[in-house]
This record gives structure tokens, C-alpha cells and sequence, in this order.
């Protein structure tokens, strides 16, 4: 004898004259066969939904209105769907509202709750999407829903906006309003329309929006929009933002996945390191409203007790990764150097290890013995070529030898970028800032470098770049540049971020 709870869940009954069985009990009571073949029709895995009916029964709907959708006008008669929403009466129809998940769920679940044949309400449903019934169509019983809403970001405007996408494919979403409607789209779980926000805020990355931005990114765990927003961070984070008073609101672990990045732009470690101080300035001085001058960040750190360096003392040790990121040996100037010391911002140990390395590489050519990897050692300057530039060049000076980076534009799209040593000779050493800096007079100096260039264009980033050279580097035309090492680009995006990096291995 079966047990009475288990004999309704085995009980099947025969339809027509097929021996096709059904379950009545069952949310698919109807045609198993006939069922199972439009799942079929449908791209629909008839196994998975048996496991999951609620589940299916949303995803057929939505194919097959999203289907029919596009062959029809927009309704403008009675609607089907009253949706209570925050303190507003949204009137919707049929198939439009279907496009949401969570409008279907709770359409359906009304649907059970409120009908006394819910099934025969939702055959109507499918009677009038099927071809040819366009005309016929059934009296629908109109069906009323709520929905609560607790995110702040979803605004009265911004929920309106997301319902007339439902209608409107390519209604308007304007970047002071996106944020809104992205949440908006999440709750309804719209998927075409949360894409659609994406690739604006994608396009939208400013100094005022890269916080909103990535943190929404983080919040609906959207990794093309974070990545987006790293990216983008990489390149402005120095030339752009670093100059701005948004750059207070960048967050910590975003500045900090920045300043690991290989990609990261910089005009020179030193350029990067006065920007990451200005940040942590700003974190500590929430009342400044204008960004300071450097003078005025460097008082403020030497103005904490002497007895102990900043990164040493509670406020820092939050901050040590962030500046562990940072090449601090790619700094050189004896006066950027002395600053450092002044300031008492690093711990004794670590300046003490830079000056070291510097001496060291000083008495031995250049060779710069504890450097390895390109994308965590390297010493790293930039260019940013704008749309005003033919020529852009800057010299560099660096244990006694004299390189410059230099940018050419061939002509509207074409670009080449490069590094040649120079004489010191030729050189005008106050405009350089190194009249008190060694010479080295060797013949040859070994460089391993590499030179890459980024621009944005249509909202994707372009990349170009050297693969890791080795090359000796002379006073002679032959050998002070390299034509192997010129790297030729063609793009319509600009600016351009050229970014040299290099080390003198051992020779």
C-alpha cells in the first residue's frame, strides 16, 4: 500500500486517444509530449525545467513574448497589469511587461492567487501571441501587482525611465540619471536595459562619476564596468584626476588595484608618488575644498611627531600598502630624494634601502643588480600626445646617462614613439633639473626596456607595445637609437599615453 501523501504525487491520467500522459497536480498539467516538443521549438532543456517549473514557466513566457514583441505595435488600449510601485499606479501591457523577471514572477504568482482557473487565463495569454490572432484577441482578467523598493538610488524618474524601455528600446538614459536606472533595471531584472547603463556609464568614466561608477559595478558585481573603471583610472589617475579635487572620493581599493597595475600611466615615479600624498592629504583633510599647492602637502606631513614616520604611526599603517605599490627607486634627484627624507613620511629603512640602491649603481656603471621584472622594477616615465602636438620629447637623466622620449605624428592616424641616448653636451642641464647630477662617459649602456601606447577609441581601449628589448645604447647615430625599437602605431584616438619603462641589467 502506498501511502495516501505519496499516491496524488504518482497519480497520471491518460489524454485523448494517444496514451500521452499528464500530471494534473503538476505545474505542467497539460500535453507532456506536445509540451515537451514546444520546449524544444523553444531552445528550452525539457530536463532542467522538470526540475525547476517556476523557472521555466518565466523563461518560455519571456521567449515567447519577446518573440512576438517585435512584430507588433506598441499597446496604447486597456492595460493588462496595474503595478503599485513607489506611491505611483503604473498601467502595462502585454508582452512588454513580460521582458522583466521579476514583473513575471509576480504576475504569475498573482495570476495563482487571484483566478479561480489560472491556467486558462494564461492560455489566453499564449492564444493571443500566436500567429494569426493579432485581431482575436480574449478578454484577459486585468491582474494588479506590488512591488517594494528599498534602494535609494531608484528614484520616481528613474523607475519611469526603466518602464518606458520596456515600450521604447532606445529610450534615453542620461548619465545624471543612470545610476538610478541601472537600479531600477536590477530589481526589475531588465537585462538588455542593465546593459544598456553599463555601456553609458562605460562611455560616461569623468573624474565626478569614476566613484559612482565603480562602486555600482562592485554592488551588482558587473566586472566589465569595474575593469572599466580601473582601466580608465590607470591612465587619468596622474594627468587628469590627480589634478582635480574628485580625486578625494577615489576608493581605497580602487587606487590600490591601480597603482599594481602594469598599465598604469605616469609622467615619472616622482609625478605618481606627489599624487598617492595628495590623495592620502585630501583623505585627512575632508574641510579642504581646492586642491593644494605641493608645498602646503609637504608641511602638512612634516608637521606629525619626528618620533615616528607616518606609514609607522596608526593613520599609515592603513595606507603602507598603497605606497609598497609604488617604485620609490625610480626616484633619483637628489632633491626629490631630500624631500622624502624631510618630510618623515617613509620609515628610515626604506629610504636607507633606496639610497643604497642608488650608490650601488652608481659605483658600477648604472647597473641597477636588484631590479628584475619589468612590470614591478621598472623605472617608468611617460608622454601624453594630444591633438596640439606634431613632436612631443622629454629627457631623462639617470645615473649619469641621458635618454629622450620622443613622439612623432607621421600624419592623421599614424604615430611612432621611441628612446635615444644623448650626449650631455648636448644638453641644457638646468632645463633638464639635473645641473648637479653625474655624467657617466661610457661608450655603451645596456637597456632592457619596453615602450607601450593606449588610447580610447568608441569606448574600448587600444594597446601597442614593444615586446621586451635589449638593446646597447651608444653615442652614435647607429647606436643611440635603434629603428627595431621605434614603436609605429595606427589609431584615430587621442590623446595618446605613451609609457616608457626600463632597467640597466647588469652589463
Amino acid at each position: 500500500m502506498l501511502h495516501p501523501t505519496h499516491k496524488s504525487r504518482l497519480e497520471r491520467r491518460i489524454v485523448g486517444s494517444t496514451n500521452r500522459w499528464r500530471f494534473p497536480k503538476d505545474s505542467f498539467s497539460g500535453d507532456l509530449l506536445g509540451l515537451s516538443q514546444r520546449f524544444k521549438a523553444l531552445g528550452v532543456d525539457f530536463d532542467e525545467a522538470l526540475k525547476n517549473p517556476d523557472r521555466l514557466c518565466i523563461a518560455q513566457l519571456q521567449k515567447l513574448f519577446s518573440e512576438n514583441s517585435k512584430h507588433k505595435d506598441i499597446q496604447t488600449g486597456e492595460a493588462d497589469v496595474i503595478l503599485e510601485c513607489l506611491g505611483f499606479k503604473w498601467e502595462l501591457h502585454q508582452p512588454q511587461f513580460f521582458q522583466s523577471e521579476t514583473l513575471t514572477k509576480l504576475y504569475l504568482a498573482a495570476l495563482a492567487r487571484d483566478t479561480v482557473s489560472p491556467l486558462k487565463e494564461l492560455e489566453k495569454l499564449l492564444r493571443a501571441q500566436s500567429p494569426g490572432k493579432t485581431k482575436e484577441r480574449d478578454p484577459v482578467k486585468k491582474i494588479i501587482i506590488s512591488l517594494k523598493i528599498n534602494d535609494p538610488q531608484v528614484t520616481k524618474f528613474a523607475f519611469a525611465t526603466a518602464l518606458k524601455s520596456l515600450y521604447l528600446s532606445e529610450a534615453d538614459i542620461h548619465a545624471d540619471n543612470v545610476l538610478g536606472v541601472l537600479a531600477s533595471a536590477h530589481i526589475l531584472q531588465f537585462n538588455s536595459l542593465f546593459q544598456r547603463c553599463v555601456a553609458v556609464m562605460m562611455n560616461g568614466l569623468s573624474p565626478s562619476t569614476i566613484k559612482k561608477f565603480y562602486l555600482a559595478g562592485c554592488k551588482y558585481k558587473e566586472e566589465q564596468l569595474t575593469t572599466a573603471c580601473e582601466n580608465w583610472l590607470a591612465m587619468n589617475l596622474v594627468p587628469l584626476v590627480g589634478t582635480q579635487i574628485h580625486l578625494r572620493k577615489i576608493p581605497q581599493d580602487l587606487l590600490y588595484k591601480v597603482l599594481k597595475s602594469p598599465r598604469l600611466f605616469t609622467f615619472s615615479e616622482f609625478h605618481l608618488l606627489k599624487t598617492v600624498l595628495l590623495w592620502v592629504f585630501l583623505q585627512l583633510n575632508n574641510k579642504v575644498q581646492t586642491i593644494p599647492i605641493y608645498e602646503t602637502v609637504l608641511a602638512f606631513f612634516t608637521s606629525f611627531s619626528k618620533n615616528c614616520c607616518f606609514l609607522d604611526q596608526d593613520v599609515g599603517q592603513r595606507l603602507m600598502p598603497l605606497f609598497l605599490c609604488l617604485h620609490l627607486h625610480g626616484i633619483t634627484r637628489g632633491k626629490d630624494l631630500e624631500q622624502l627624507r624631510h618630510m618623515n613620511f617613509f620609515p628610515e629603512s626604506w629610504l636607507i634601502r633606496v639610497a643604497a640602491n642608488h650608490y650601488h649603481a652608481l659605483e658600477n656603471g648604472g647597473d641597477m643588480v636588484h631590479l628584475k621584472d619589468l612590470n614591478t622594477h621598472a623605472v617608468r616615465f611617460g608622454l601624453l600626445f594630444t591633438q596640439e602636438h606634431t613632436t612631443h620629447s622629454e629627457t631623462i637623466a639617470i645615473y649619469g646617462f641621458f635618454f629622450e622620449i620622443k613622439g612623432i605624428k607621421h600624419d592623421s592616424t599614424s604615430y611612432s614613439f621611441y628612446m635615444q641616448r644623448m650626449r650631455h653636451t648636448d644638453l641644457e642641464l638646468p632645463d633638464v633639473g639635473c645641473e648637479n647630477s653625474p655624467v657617466s662617459l661610457l661608450a655603451e649602456r645596456l637597456v632592457r626596456y619596453e615602450i607601450r601606447a593606449q588610447t580610447l577609441v568608441d569606448g574600448k581601449w587600444q594597446e601597442f607595445r614593444t615586446n621586451e628589448i635589449r638593446q646597447k645604447f651608444g653615442f652614435t647615430k647607429s647606436s643611440c637609437k635603434s629603428h627595431a625599437s621605434i614603436l609605429k602605431i595606427q589609431t584615430v584616438g587621442i590623446p595618446i599615453y605613451a609609457s616608457f619603462a626600463f632597467i640597466f641589467p647588469v652589463s
